[in-house]
């Protein structure tokens, strides 16, 4: 199993679990909030129970976002999401996390390759962890779930990503680490690398078909050197 680094003339990326470090601030804050209870668990550690919980969440949440996409009401959806986020307005804005490294690993790609982001997060969400981070300027194309008709697993959104870039989707390195990532990259054409500092796990993305997979996110800079 590995990638052939010839083949490659440009690289997207998902965002939560791939360059956001959702599932460490999701366990973060479940503890935070369970913290009463902490008398509950083995040694009064939540976090094992916390980081659980979010895993098992996040299987039954993609497929769900998919059966809305099928139906076409995955607009509808965003759409309720961003009226929910618009109305937070002045309020405590939301902050998000980095992979570590990630920030380092872009900048250094984006001298060689154009890069994309893949996302099957809502324009608005996606919008805003960009900014927190100015990672803005280092993305040739930015797709998300209101991108096209069909987001991930369909390829839609990756055929779109590499039109923007002008190459051809076999041309193209998905990375992301769940199976959603790798079957939409895969049902491109492109290459996949699926990352375990996310939501999925290393018996999951194999089983997808991912061509290579790596601990964490920066670990590509030294497979494509």
């Amino acid at each position: 199993m590995g990638i052939d680094v010839s083949r490659i003339k440009a690289i997207c990326f998902d965002v939560d679990g791939t360059l956001s470090d959702t599932d460490d601030m999701w366990v973060s804050q479940f503890t935070k909030r369970m913290a009463r209870l902490k008398f509950l668990f083995p040694n009064k550690d939540i976090v094992p129970f916390a980081r659980w919980a979010v895993m098992a969440m996040e299987s039954p949440g993609n497929l769900v976002y998919e059966l809305f996409d099928r139906l076409h009401l995955d607009d509808d959806v965003a759409g309720l999401y961003s009226k929910i986020a618009k109305s937070r307005l002045g309020k405590k804005p939301k902050h998000f996390w980095l992979i570590p490294r990630v920030e380092e690993m872009l900048h250094h790609l984006k001298l060689k390759y154009p890069l994309a982001v893949v996302s099957a997060r809502d324009a608005h969400g996606t919008g805003l962890f960009l900014e927190q981070f100015f990672l803005h300027p280092i993305f040739t194309a930015i797709a998300t779930s209101q991108t096209c008709i069909y987001t991930k697993p369909f390829p839609d959104p990756v055929i779109w990503a590499a039109q923007q870039m002008q190459v051809r989707p076999e041309e193209c390195l998905m990375v992301g680490d769940t199976t959603v990532d790798i079957r939409a990259g895969k049902s491109a054409g492109a290459q996949t690398v699926g990352v375990l500092c996310g939501f999925g796990t290393e018996r999951e993305l194999r089983r997808a078909g991912a061509d290579l997979i790596l601990n964490t996110t920066h670990e590509l800079l030294d497979h494509l050197e």
